[in-house]
């Protein structure tokens, strides 16, 4: 490589020219090629032509385009799976929908780890559509149970989809960590986790409409047939999903894909990843805690004290207050003002002060109820109607749990991509914070299932937000580059942008 041409690293539209630099590496950088639009066009596949689509035009192989494509896969399986859960239970047995959780998150968090290995070996397309099977497969068990009362189904169907769902969740970090460019990992984030709580929003309008005139604590059987046919229809739109080495960047780079890798190779990449990189171990508790406070919210907030209309009503206030929490958190960090590391401090401190205020808000809520008082034959209150006077602050403080939710889980996926931009890399990442979270959501799904007080889980929940941010400070505030070059994240162990590029000049040759 001639020392004069510039160096271009990975996901990045800077140059530099370091000599010394690639005396000290002892090995030349990766120099990757970037395309023309006019270029990539000329290639004469259907997919890298310019649509217009009502007067935008957009490539059906561009980096965005595709990300879309995963938000509405996500739209349709976990975003309906959220809006079915986040009423609390949705059969009258609340003791089976915690075990069928329990073993849901059991086996997320056993197969989670190995989620990004699996992603690895068979491709993200096919990981999504295998993904979303399980969730049609669980809504069809909840439907079962209220004619058979089949309590063995919908445990088995909990465990399935804990298998789909870790390989759905990794394909999904890795699209998401690895196909934007560095400058543009918040706007994907944010765009992404918008149309994903579009699905939980538009989910929970469906048990809200069904039923609107029912006061009891079941949904009927509309609201089940109507998620099963939504969630079939995510495996379907992932089928019509690009493989990774067809996708190209906002800057005119390609995805850099994986090689095709052995399973044994993969296992031990995940054991190098913790030994070479033993910082990530910082972010375990935060990965852990991401989902352990839905049991609380959910289960213990929204079920204990509410009818079923008004949990439905709730839980499609709570997914909107996702999409607004996603839009100002990827905002904030891709605000080009102020460089990435910079970003990442900013982001600390505004999560950390939001969760002592919303959480210090609903202490004062929790006070006033117990589980005994929710929860015994018949309840020692009358739960609470939207139509009631009482309904507007708890309203808002469950519009708050929300956001919070969506700017913790935004940020987390954000310092993962601000680490990697190497796919085969961020899989693994993908498939250790979905292992983890899984594994500490189970655990929670547990407790509440065995009747643990409401209060510890809401002083666990919060507890463990606090005290997983501190833990991860060190990280989040010395360890985030302002950029990750292509040496440092090791793109030797993916496919070289040599041949990606060698690929396309062969590609658009034989046209």
């Amino acid at each position: 490589m001639d020392e004069k041409s510039p160096k271009i690293d990975v996901n990045s539209n800077s140059s530099y020219d370091s000599p010394s630099q690639d005396l000290e590496h002892q090995h030349e950088h990766l120099e990757l090629k970037h395309h023309t639009s006019a270029e990539i066009e000329a290639d004469g596949h259907w997919y890298n032509k310019k649509i217009s689509f009502f007067g935008t035009g957009f490539r059906y192989s561009s980096a965005m385009t595709q990300i879309v494509m995963l938000a509405f896969v996500v739209f349709m399986t976990p975003g309906m799976f959220n809006a079915l859960t986040g009423i609390g239970a949705s059969i009258d047995d609340k003791h089976t929908a915690d075990n069928a959780n329990v073993a849901l998150y059991s086996t997320f968090a056993t197969i989670g780890f190995f989620g990004g290995t699996i992603c690895n070996i068979i491709g993200v397309r096919a990981s999504l559509m295998l993904g979303g099977t399980g969730y049609a497969l669980y809504a069809g068990s909840l439907l079962a149970f209220n004619h058979t009362r089949n309590k063995g189904f919908v445990i088995f169907a909990g465990a399935y989809l804990g298998l789909c769902a870790a390989v759905l969740w990794a394909a999904q970090g890795t699209i998401i960590m690895s196909y934007p460019t560095e400058s543009t990992k918040g706007r994907a984030i944010m765009v992404f986790w918008v149309i994903f709580n579009l699905g939980a929003v538009i989910g929970s309008v469906i048990p809200l409409a069904d039923n609107i005139e029912n006061k009891g604590s079941a949904a009927n059987d509309g609201t089940f047939i109507a998620f099963i046919i939504l969630m079939c229809l995510g495996s379907i739109i992932a089928f019509f999903m690009l493989p990774m080495s067809k996708v190209f960047k906002s800057d005119g780079t390609k995805v850099m894909g994986q090689k095709h890798p052995y399973w044994k190779d993969e296992l031990i990449g995940l054991g190098k990843l913790l030994l070479n990189e033993p910082r990530i171990l910082l972010m375990f508790p935060m990965f852990f805690s991401s989902n352990w406070f839905y049991t609380y919210q959910f289960n213990n907030f929204n079920y204990g004290k509410f009818n079923l209309r008004t949990r439905s009503l709730n839980s499609l206030l709570y997914w909107l207050a996702q999409m607004v929490g996603a839009v100002c958190i990827g905002f904030v960090l891709d605000w080009q003002k102020f460089r990435r590391s910079i970003r990442a401090r900013i982001g600390f401190v505004i999560i950390f002060i939001a969760g002592l205020a919303i959480w210090g808000g609903g202490l004062k809520f929790q006070l006033g109820f117990t589980r005994e008082q929710a929860e015994s034959v018949p309840p020692k209150f009358t739960p609470l109607d939207y139509t009631d006077g009482g309904y507007i602050g708890p309203m808002f403080l469950y519009i708050f749990y929300g956001m919070f939710d969506a700017i913790f889980q935004s940020y987390i996926f954000w310092i993962l991509g601000a680490l990697s931009n190497n796919p085969k890399k961020t899989a693994l990442y993908a498939g250790f914070y979905k292992g983890i979270q899984s594994a500490g959501a189970a655990i929670a799904w547990r407790l509440d299932a065995i009747g643990v007080s409401y209060m510890a889980l809401f002083a666990s929940s919060w507890a463990m937000i606090q005290v997983s941010m501190l833990i991860a400070a060190p990280l989040i505030f010395w360890y985030i580059k302002d950029h990750t070059s292509a040496d440092e994240d090791h793109m030797d162990e993916v496919v070289g942008e040599e041949e990606v590029t060698k690929e396309f000049d062969v590609q658009h040759e034989e046209q």
